[in-house]
């Protein structure tokens, strides 16, 4: 039996491999998430999904562990909460190209809460963007559009009625948005909830212009390498946010000419088929 996960700062998704059942929990970024809460997600799984305990195994991908020290820890956790030692920690990235790629070369971004980039030569990660996170980096995910939005909301560069209708969506103070982002949990989910704004006036010539700068920054900050590294023009996306602004996504891709194969919005069942091909 195999039980994969595929982990965002937002959400996680848990399939079992065979079945296909599947059950939502939180995002469990082991950045942010505590033990207690990582422990939480996991009696949620253990009862939705029909788990056994022998020939079990757990690939779980998840954001925020790309290093040593962070796979260890969730690979620890897992063992407590499901008692099985056959565990295979990686990272969305990885996630992102099995998804989408399979067995062959191509670039791979995430655009979601957070964004990465790297160059999978179609059996692992061979190049990828360093990642400078949610206050540095991220540029092109949600939480990069959502902070530019706020930014220009509280400087009040944001075109007057626009910013009225910003104001409508989220009747925040300036001491509460502030609050939100400096002081409480999770401030990447918080500023990547605020990007839905700027979807939902796509429309509008400043929405749709904060979109396509950060796309720009992606490409700059994280994609232009990689191109030169690899010379492969063949682009996949996963992520939500990447799903919902992939008309803004297109012209961008094509301006640097580079191809988009597809956009997944969750790689989950992409990551499905993946490992029935390995069984």
């Amino acid at each position: 039996m195999i039980l994969i996960a595929d982990s965002g700062s937002t959400k996680t998704t848990w399939m079992e491999v065979e079945s296909g059942n599947m059950i939502v929990t939180e995002g469990l970024n082991p950045h942010f998430t505590s033990e207690e809460q990582f422990m939480a997600a996991c009696a949620a799984v253990r009862q939705q999904l029909p788990i056994l305990n022998f020939q079990f195994s757990i690939h779980f991908y998840g954001a925020g562990c790309g290093l040593p020290a962070q796979r260890r820890k969730v690979a620890a956790w897992l063992t407590k909460a499901f008692g099985t030692s056959d565990i295979h920690v990686e990272t969305d990235m990885l996630a992102a190209c099995r998804a989408t790629a399979g067995d062959q070369p191509a670039l791979v971004g995430i655009l979601g809460t957070g964004s990465n980039a790297c160059y999978y030569d179609g059996r692992q990660i061979a190049y990828q963007a360093p990642s400078t996170g949610y206050i540095l980096g991220d540029e092109g995910s949600a939480n990069h559009v959502g902070r530019r939005l706020l930014q220009d909301y509280l400087s009040g560069c944001m075109p007057r009625n626009i910013s009225s209708r910003f104001h409508d969506a989220y009747p925040m103070t300036r001491e509460e948005f502030l609050d939100a982002v400096y002081h409480q949990p999770n401030a990447n989910r918080f500023l990547a909830s605020l990007a839905r704004f700027a979807v939902e006036h796509i429309n509008d010539d400043y929405c749709s212009s904060e979109i396509l700068f950060s796309l720009e920054e992606w490409y700059n900050y994280q994609l232009d390498h990689l191109l030169k590294i690899s010379h492969c023009m063949v682009l996949y996306l996963v992520g939500g946010f990447a799903a919902r602004i992939k008309t803004l996504i297109e012209p961008v891709a094509k301006n640097h000419g580079l191809e988009i194969k597809g956009v997944l919005a969750d790689p989950i069942e992409g990551l499905r088929q993946y490992h029935i091909k390995k069984i």
